[in-house]
Parts: structure tokens; C-alpha cells; sequence
């Protein structure tokens, strides 16, 4: 068994050692590939994403995401148990000497675009997983970070306890709370249909009103089963949503 495993982490390039095993593939984040694999040293089963950095971006964005996850703590946020170097090293400070780094978080058994898959939520599962959604928001926004990427593709279930929690801050950023965030946002990185009118219009001057209004989609998609702007182009899509708010406005 230890063999196969071994080989399946080698297949995506995963150089974590001996303790861990049974790896699985389980997704992609907005920097890397996820796997799940078991922990021999907690006996837990945990997701391991792999971060390949291969030049001055690939590590600004590493750091970034690091550093991010490493100071949130809340019931309705993914948690990270450590940041290992190759070879399960422990990085020690000393991140910017490695090439790849590992972060192994908390398993979760699926994810919220896979549950609405299978078919349009109840009124009472979609309110209970927008609190929690809601809560881990307003925690995420209190140690001014913005998410940047909400999807559903992006929050996490427990299918156990239905315990909802927000994951993958691969393009979240910390900002300053008095001040609307001024860096741009590459619009190949953003999932189009949760994109809010302000990031359509001005790309580089957003707040934290974009994660709500991703949220909002996202709760409109719970009820209905469908995403609420299912448009690629950035202009038919702004077109929608003007359409869908006057129709709104007007009682239809």
C-alpha cells in the first residue's frame, strides 16, 4: 500500500518523505495542486497543497498566501496545521531557499459546487450555510483580508455535521481598513460569474464589498440550483446584471 501511495505522490510531483501516505488527488487552488493523503505522525487524513515556485512572482504570491493563512483561526475557516519544505522540512523562516513548499490543512469531504451537482439545497440547508458563510466572511474581513476568489468551488463542506468553512487564499490579500485596495486584479485569475459591477468597471480599486457580493451569488445559486450570471464576456455580463437589478426593482 505505503508503494502505491508513493507512487501516486510521485505522479504529481510530490516530495513529502515518509509520513505521509495514501495520497489522493482532491483539486486545484489558484496556486497549486491538492491532494489528500493521511498523516502517519496525527493519524488524521488532510489535504496537502503543493506551491511550486519558480521565479520572483511564483514567490511573491507564495509568501503572500503563507503569511495569510497563517494568522486566521475561526470555526468557519479551513485550518492549516503547518508549511513544509521538501522533504517534509520544516521551513524554520527560511522559505525563500526552497523551490516548492507543502501546506497541509484540514480535510473536508466536499465542497459546495460539487453539493449543488447534485441538486437544488433546501431552504434551511442554504440559510444554514450562508450564516456560517457569512460568519467566517465577516472574521476574514476583521483581520482586513479580502478573500478575492468566493466560489463555490471554495467553501468547504463537512457532509458529517454540515460544518461550512471557507479555503484556498491563493489570490487573497491584506489591506488596510481605512483605504480601498488599489492593486490590480488580473482578470484571468478571477471566476467571472461571482465578479461584482465594481471589479467589471475598475479592476484596480475594489473593497471588501466583492467578497459580498460574491456571497450574494452564491446564495441566490443555493436557492435556484443555477449561478445567477452565467456570462462569460465582462460587457453582456455587466448588461445582465443591470437587467437582473431593474427587474428586481420593479417587482418581476
Amino acid at each position: 500500500m505505503a508503494e502505491k501511495c508513493d507512487c501516486i505522490a510521485s505522479m504529481y510531483g510530490y516530495d513529502l518523505g515518509c509520513r505521509f501516505v495514501d495520497f489522493r488527488p482532491l483539486g486545484v487552488g489558484a496556486n497549486g495542486l491538492v491532494l489528500s493523503a493521511v498523516d502517519s505522525k496525527s493519524c488524521r487524513k488532510v489535504a496537502v497543497k503543493k506551491i511550486t515556485i519558480s521565479d520572483a512572482r511564483s514567490m511573491k504570491h507564495a509568501f503572500r498566501e503563507i503569511k495569510i493563512i497563517r494568522r486566521l483561526d475561526h470555526d468557519n475557516v479551513v485550518k492549516v496545521y503547518e508549511v513544509l519544505g521538501p522533504k517534509g522540512a520544516d521551513l524554520q523562516g527560511e522559505f525563500f531557499k526552497f523551490n516548492t513548499v507543502y501546506i497541509v490543512q484540514e480535510y473536508m469531504e466536499t465542497d459546495l459546487a460539487r453539493l449543488l451537482e447534485q441538486g437544488t439545497l433546501t431552504e434551511e440547508h442554504a440559510k444554514l450555510f450562508m450564516y456560517q458563510l457569512l460568519r467566517g466572511l465577516k472574521y476574514i474581513h476583521s483581520a482586513n483580508i479580502l478573500h478575492r476568489d468566493l466560489k463555490p468551488a471554495n467553501i468547504f463542506i463537512s457532509t458529517e455535521d454540515l460544518v461550512l468553512k471557507i479555503g484556498d487564499f491563493g489570490l487573497a490579500r491584506i489591506v488596510d481598513q481605512h483605504y480601498s485596495h488599489k492593486g490590480y486584479l488580473s482578470e484571468g485569475l478571477v471566476t467571472k460569474w461571482y465578479r461584482s459591477p465594481r471589479l467589471l468597471l475598475s479592476p484596480n480599486a475594489y473593497t471588501k464589498a466583492i467578497d459580498m457580493w460574491a456571497a450574494g451569488c452564491i446564495l441566490a445559486e443555493m436557492l435556484t440550483g443555477r449561478m445567477l450570471f452565467a456570462v462569460t464576456l465582462p460587457t453582456t455580463l455587466l448588461l445582465v446584471m443591470v437587467a437582473f437589478v431593474m427587474s428586481v426593482s420593479s417587482g418581476n
